[in-house]
């Protein structure tokens, strides 16, 4: 099956690596892992035929979080930031952070909140980022909400 990786944690994939795959998160092993032009070809044990790999066409492929590589400080993966709780400076909550929109510039956050917000995610707008509390604090700069 071709493996499109969206992040480095491709690295983390190798034979004999234990995969998580879908929605439900099924587990299956890695027989190989090899670049494939800008994908990978991933051979799954249990899942070698056409017919098998195709159950997990554009499924999710996660590695387990211990297995993951150290980031630098500041720096957060997006499974640690997702869910958390957005507030402002002075402790009004915004929502829970739902998505993060990759763009050319930097992220975007999209906030679920009582109303949606796109907050960019530079320095001028997030000020602290607490995964261990699950929270996510913001300074909401002028155009931000209105």
């Amino acid at each position: 099956m071709l493996l499109e990786p969206y992040s480095e944690l491709v690295s983390a994939v190798i034979a004999g690596s234990r995969v998580q795959l879908g929605e439900d998160r099924t587990s299956a092993t890695v027989l190989a892992c090899r670049k494939h032009g800008e994908r990978y070809l991933l051979e799954l044990k249990g899942h070698t035929s056409h017919e098998s790999a195709e159950r997990w066409r554009e499924a999710e492929l996660r590695i387990p979080a211990d297995k993951a590589p150290a980031l630098p400080a500041d720096t957060y993966f997006h499974w640690q930031l997702l869910g958390l709780s957005v507030v402002t400076e002075d402790g009004t909550v915004l929502g829970q952070l739902a998505e993060i929109l990759t763009t050319g510039a930097n992220d975007v956050y999209l906030v679920r909140g009582d109303r949606d917000l796109l907050l960019p995610a530079t320095s001028e707008v997030i000020r602290q980022v607490d995964p261990a509390s699950g929270r996510l604090v913001v300074h909401l700069l002028p155009g931000l909400i209105d």
